[in-house]
């Protein structure tokens, strides 16, 4: 139960932010530079928060393995595609389908790319506190 409570929190944590800058991103900095630079322009915002959320989520729940690390980095990266994919279908009217062939887009593949980093940063910091 205390990795699911981590997993949860660290998704939130960052989630939170990337839906305030995915929204800026998209209304605001696409329309100006197009989708590629926006994106590369979010990721390294969203990748520093997910550095620090993860070092909190490490200490917090007194992560102490590499096995407890990437199960919360998997379950935060699952419930992470699965909030991208209803978000999807509920502000763009997608299929499940169709979200998933999006992410062969260069700009979707630089963030998923993004997403699969949040996924390994509870392990980095373990490793790094060790």
């Amino acid at each position: 139960m205390k990795l699911l409570r981590a997993a949860i929190a660290y998704w939130a944590m960052v989630f939170a932010l990337g839906f305030v800058l995915g929204t800026i991103r998209v209304t605001w900095v696409v329309p100006l530079v197009g989708l590629m630079p926006a994106t590369a322009l979010e990721l390294p915002i969203i990748l520093a928060a997910s550095w620090f959320a993860a070092g909190w989520l490490v200490r917090r729940f007194a992560i102490v393995s590499a096995g407890e690390a990437l199960t919360i980095g998997a379950l935060a990266f699952a419930t992470l595609m699965a909030a991208e994919c209803a978000l999807a279908a509920a502000l763009m009217g997608q299929a499940p389908a169709q979200w998933l062939a999006d992410l062969r887009q260069p700009h979707a593949l630089l963030g998923l790319a993004g997403q699969v980093v949040f996924a390994l940063m509870p392990w980095w910091r373990l490793r790094q506190s060790a």
